[in-house]
Parts: structure tokens; sequence; C-alpha cells
């Protein structure tokens, strides 16, 4: 069977070129205008030039707007794991309707033992749970750019990220109570 249309043969794009300090991949020039397409590093790799930060017209050029940016990352990591514990606060601070409930389970020697379990609530139209969902809005956005960062696969900009979120945690972490339940398997 013929098709009519079977002598269009579309052109493959030409491989991708590394430029001169192999930070990102651009294809050569393909005779379609004015439109440069810069394809996305899929290694990690250690750069300062044309690094695409987050927005198009966002580019890092030198060794100086490296270092800006990397500071920049690394304070929006430390503020993202703030904003995690100081919801967990909030949340434990605007608790309402706390009950306890016990319940026999059987020892190991066979004696009953009571569990207690605390239950507690939150009205779903308050000022407390209207101040979470707008702090929980802020946490996904910054940790979906944090995300984004990342996936750049620039070196400097992923330790940054690391970084900020190790000392995030080290500065926010250490008053948080944890409670470890033995019979949970997948921590």
């Amino acid at each position: 069977m013929s098709h009519p249309h079977s002598h269009h043969v579309h052109p493959t794009m030409p491989p991708a070129i590394t430029d001169s300090h192999g930070d990102h991949m651009t294809p050569p020039d393909t005779g379609h205008g004015d439109h440069m397409m810069m394809m996305m590093q899929m290694t990690f790799y250690f750069g300062c030039k044309n690094v695409e930060l987050l927005f198009t017209g966002l580019v890092i050029n030198t060794p100086g707007e490296m270092v800006g940016a990397c500071i920049g990352v690394f304070l929006l990591a430390v503020f993202y794991e703030g904003l995690k514990i100081g919801r967990e606060f909030l949340l434990r601070r605007n608790q309402v309707n706390v009950r306890y409930n016990s319940m026999p389970i059987p020892g190991a020697d066979g004696t009953m033992l009571m569990e207690t379990h605390k239950t507690v609530g939150q009205r779903m139209l308050s000022l407390a749970h209207l101040l979470q969902t707008f702090l929980h809005i802020i946490q996904v956005v910054v940790s979906y750019f944090l995300m984004l960062v990342f996936m750049t696969y620039n070196g400097y900009l992923c330790i940054a990220v690391a970084a900020g979120a190790g000392l995030g945690y080290f500065l926010f972490s250490w008053k948080k109570a944890v409670v470890v339940d033995i019979t949970e398997h997948c921590h």
C-alpha cells in the first residue's frame, strides 16, 4: 500500500554539541530561524556557564552569580526545613478535642496489657486551619522549587540544596518530639 505523503521525510535533529566548558548541551543551528533550543543536562556536572535556574531569564554565567545562586538556594532549603517544623509546632499548639482511648492487648506471657492512644482533632473552619493551609501551599511550592533546582544536575546547586536541608534540620528539628511505634516496620 502506497501512502501519498510517504515521501515527506522529517529531518532528525543533529546530535547535541557540548560547549567549550562542558556546561550545557546545545544543538547546532538547524536552520529553523532564531529559535535556539537548550537541552537539559542529564548527568551531574560542575559548571558556571549557561546554567538556567528555575525561570527562563535567570541564567548563571559567572562564578560570582553561581555563588549568589548557591547562597540563595541554601537559604531556601534552610527555610523549607524550618517551615516544616514550624507547621508541626502550630498544629500541636492548636489541637482540640483530645481523647484518650485505652484498649486491652495480650502480652507475650499471656497477661493483658492496656494500650492507650491519644486522639486529637482540629476544626476545619478556624483561623489555625486556614493558616496551616496557606503554609502548606508555601511548603509545597518551595519543595518543588528545590526539586527543580536539584534537577539542573549542577553539582554546586545540588550541594547547596543538600547542605541547606541538613543545616535546616540541624537547627530546627532538635526540639521535635519523636514518637516511635515499635510495631511500625516502614521507617
